[in-house]
């Protein structure tokens, strides 16, 4: 859901970061949006690189948005400082975003995600093979966005919020 302001302006963006899973050497990428945190597109690989980044992107874009505006917003890391990716975002007309340096707190959104995805899913259920991780994720991803409610979207889930709010 993209809110603009009255001068046009966006106000509610996307953030993008790749979580990796130790035991299992697995990276999940997520799009979440900052409107609602519902998780708009995740992909999971063995390998961290820019074709991971970019399906995950294409997977949370719906075409029937107008998204010219969109900010995405990331940290520093070298795959989000490509030319690939960079070019990507221009020929969308999205607004690219990055985080300070050294400064965390700008991706405390998607870092809460992930934490909370790490704790309630692979720590709980002993995750124990790939196929076992991404049918957690898959699962657990659906829950998050149209179950879990949130105290900051009033006791509602992600989509509910958003269903709610149109």
């Amino acid at each position: 859901m993209i809110h603009y302001l009255q001068d046009g302006s966006i106000s509610i963006g996307f953030m993008v970061k790749s979580a990796f899973f130790k035991r299992l050497k697995t990276i999940v990428s997520v799009i979440q949006d900052l409107y609602n945190g519902e998780v708009k597109g995740y992909q999971i690989s063995g390998s961290q690189n820019q074709d991971l980044i970019l399906r995950t992107l294409k997977k949370a874009i719906n075409s029937n948005e107008d998204l010219s505006k969109l900010l995405i917003h990331s940290d520093q890391g070298i795959l989000y400082q490509s030319p690939k990716y960079r070019n990507y975002l221009k020929k969308a007309s999205f607004t690219q975003s990055m985080s300070a340096k050294g400064n965390a707190y700008d991706n405390a959104v998607v870092e809460s995600f992930f934490r909370t995805l790490k704790c309630e899913t692979v720590y709980l259920q002993k995750v124990k093979s790939l196929s076992d991780l991404i049918r957690s994720i898959d699962e657990y991803i659906y829950w998050y966005n149209h179950e879990r409610i949130k105290l900051t979207l009033g006791g509602y889930s992600p989509i509910q919020y958003r269903l709610m709010n149109q």
